[in-house]
């Protein structure tokens, strides 16, 4: 017989009702089954405490969890690759466990247990719609992994332990840009790997995720860094030290724009500097960051800065060459200690009025004797040795010669830096030679010789 319509409706009806019963018991059920093989297990292994995790019965995904990790900060909306990732306030980016009350409202809560994580990196387009729930397997899906025969696409401390709620995210940068994905843009997630065994497994706590981000490649010929750099190389030619990154933009905010810039407040008040750059900077950071710094060419420039009774001596990154007191010249290990402080005030004075200093090339101006030199040797000699006289005299020309070792913040680098001329004068030789070793300076001998502002060592 065939089926009536009022059979067919009646049958579909009865169907709905018993999937919305069977849906309303699925609770109950699992408690009840989870409850019976527990009894069971304990049973029949009375030494055994816990049971694996693989036998608990699982919260559905699909259930809206009130724990979630989440970021303590926003990031920049353009991350470089190479450059480590930190919050839009240059600081290292932390991970917090909070839970949703029943109103709605986010606090920050803590497990008595640590809890491992992992950071992957997410497409840009997930969640969509911007909601804020989703599963664990629409969560993984999202996951992006390296190009095809690319390094893995974050680089770093991929693993952490939450205690306390709380996880700091270590040192970790993109190695690849985010061009070429649909969405054209990242994010960084966090999620649950590992919750020790013996606690409540069925809890879900859902995944933390940043803001879409642009990922930018600084490996183009325009982004590489200097080796060695330049005094008046931008900031981000530095190791370390990213083009448009958090701490190039919050040096550049102080002032400080080039190496140059850099190395004066390093020699001055290495303290500033690093407080400038923040906790993002790490010691280890720093040390690669100074040292590749410290490398750069100095050149042959001497700045003086003249107060009565005293004048003063400076390299390019401000540190004391000399200073004359008085007539007297002191090299920086003769200074008594009232002597000593009182230079200190002046180097200090001399960096804030760096634009002011009077500025000297010490290769230049022993040049410019030279050549005056060979003048008044030519009306002295007779030609058939004037040539000689003169190429001799050119042979002798100023030059710059590294040999320093400067002692900077914790750590000792070798400097190539340092300022020594030879010229003749009346058949006398000088030699005007700068060897720093942690600020001091020695001279070549105790006789000292003043010629176009530069003291040389008889």
């Amino acid at each position: 017989m065939k089926p009536t319509l009022a059979s067919v409706i009646e049958k579909a009806v009865k169907m709905e009702n018993m999937q919305k019963l069977l849906a309303a018991l699925e609770p109950f059920l699992q408690r009840v089954v989870s409850e019976e093989v527990d009894k069971t297990i304990r049973k029949c292994f009375p030494c055994s405490i816990n049971r694996s995790p693989s036998l608990r019965i699982q919260t559905p995904n699909h259930q809206q969890s009130t724990l979630q990790l989440s970021f303590n900060k926003k990031v920049p909306l353009t991350i470089f690759t190479g450059s480590r990732i930190l919050d839009i306030e240059g600081n290292p980016m932390n991970i917090i466990l909070v839970e949703k009350t029943n109103n709605n409202q986010i606090v920050q809560t803590s497990l008595p247990y640590p809890i491992k994580l992992e950071i992957v990196v997410l497409d840009g387009d997930f969640p969509l719609e911007e909601k804020e729930d989703w599963s664990s397997e629409e969560f993984n899906r999202k996951i992006v992994k390296e190009r095809s025969g690319k390094r893995p696409l974050l680089s770093g401390e991929m693993n952490l332990t939450m205690r306390d709620g709380v996880a700091v995210i270590g040192d970790i940068d993109f190695t690849d840009n985010s061009s070429w994905i649909k969405s054209r843009k990242f994010r960084v997630a966090v999620k649950v790997k590992v919750i020790p065994h013996g606690n409540n497994q069925s809890v879900r706590i859902q995944e933390a995720m940043t803001d879409a981000f642009v990922v930018k490649d600084h490996r183009g010929e325009l982004y590489k860094k200097h080796y060695p750099p330049m005094l008046d190389d931008d900031l981000w030619r530095l190791e370390k030290i990213g083009k448009g990154g958090a701490f190039h933009t919050r040096m550049t905010s102080e002032g400080i724009k080039t190496v140059q810039d850099f190395l004066k407040l390093a020699v001055i008040d290495s303290e500033k500097l690093r407080k400038i750059l923040g906790v993002g900077m790490s010691d280890r950071m720093w040390e690669v960051t100074l040292k590749h710094a410290m490398t750069c060419d100095m050149g042959s420039k001497i700045y003086i800065y003249r107060q009565p009774q005293v004048v003063i001596y400076l390299n390019p990154i401000c540190k004391l060459i000399k200073a004359n007191i008085n007539g007297h010249e002191f090299s920086t290990t003769g200074f008594s200690q009232i002597n000593k402080s009182y230079i200190d005030k002046l180097v200090k004075e001399a960096y804030t009025k760096w634009d002011e200093l009077e500025e000297i090339d010490v290769v230049l101006n022993d040049n410019i004797a030279l050549l005056t030199q060979d003048d008044q040797i030519g009306n002295h000699y007779p030609n058939n040795n004037q040539a000689s006289v003169v190429t001799t005299l050119h042979q002798n020309i100023a030059s710059y010669v590294p040999s320093n070792k400067v002692q900077m913040g914790a750590s000792e680098w070798s400097l190539n830096q340092g300022y020594a001329t030879t010229s003749f004068t009346n058949d006398l030789s000088y030699d005007f030679s700068c060897l720093q070793s942690d600020g001091e300076i020695t001279p070549s001998s105790s006789s000292l010789s003043d010629f176009d502002g530069v003291t040389r060592h008889l």
